[in-house]
């Protein structure tokens, strides 16, 4: 299928690795034009490697206030348009509610939501000139509360409030606002929580992982690559009648409405 995306400009948030890797590649695929953003240089240099579109690249902070508008001028800079924002980039520490400090929670909104509203904001008027897409990669636990994901969680729903705002104003600027929740998708990050189950339980890290899906109750662990699909659809003409949506990613994961 077409998804009409070739030469457009998308930017990408959190690129260097897992799932943003796997966006900019997909993406690249489609014959996107990519800015991809993240801390390491290196890191982005050998995604940029990886693609077959045009790609620049713009290392940096996000949690930084003054990033996301550098990000998005540099993109005028190089490209003259946006098309298509994908805010994904954010990680959250996890850890017992008594135990999480302030620091740890004002680094989880620092990067995952600021980045996520001001790249947006910087990028609204750009996007209503281009009649583009915003498309947030956010995660199930802003839908379902865990324990030990305090921090993600209260983030991730905040995200998913956000996307429906964005929505809501997109109707009238025409603008496309999605979101999607990946669940347990094999990441640098979920294959460090299988070493720790691994460690902790005296166990292999197949039998750590098998775990894991099992008190989950779902088949298997997700692949990057299927959220980039997700991102691809969303981004697309296909997806023209999905505003607000927030699509679970997860392997049936999510149960509750």
């Amino acid at each position: 299928m077409d998804l009409n995306l070739k030469g457009k400009v998308a930017i990408i948030t959190g690129a260097s690795r897992g799932i943003g890797r796997a966006i900019a590649q997909k993406l690249s695929k489609e014959g996107m034009r990519l800015v991809l953003a993240a801390r390491s240089a290196e890191s982005l240099q050998e995604v940029a490697a990886t693609c077959t579109s045009e790609v620049q690249t713009f290392p940096t902070d996000l949690r930084f206030e003054t990033s996301p508008r550098q990000l998005i001028d540099f993109t005028l800079q190089r490209f003259g348009d946006i098309d298509l924002l994908v805010n994904n980039a954010g990680a959250t520490k996890r850890g017992d509610f008594l135990h999480l400090t302030e620091e740890d929670w004002r680094d989880g909104f620092a990067l995952k939501f600021f980045s996520t509203v001001r790249c947006s904001r910087a990028a609204w008027p750009h996007l209503v000139q281009s009649k583009g897409a915003i498309v947030n990669v956010v995660g199930v636990g802003g839908r379902t509360g865990s324990a030990d994901f305090a921090i993600g969680g209260s983030v991730n729903a905040a995200i998913l409030n956000l996307t429906k705002v964005l929505a809501d104003r997109g109707m009238t600027d025409g603008v496309k606002v999605n979101a999607i929740n990946p669940g347990y998708i094999v990441t640098d990050r979920l294959k460090s929580r299988i070493d720790l189950l691994s460690h902790a339980n005296n166990i292999s890290k197949d039998e750590a992982a098998s775990k894991i899906t099992l008190d989950l109750g779902i088949p298997r662990f997700g692949q990057p690559s299927e959220i980039a699909t997700a991102v691809a659809f969303l981004a697309s003409s296909a997806s023209s009648y999905c505003q607000g949506a927030i699509l679970d990613v997860d392997g049936g994961q999510t149960r509750t409405l």
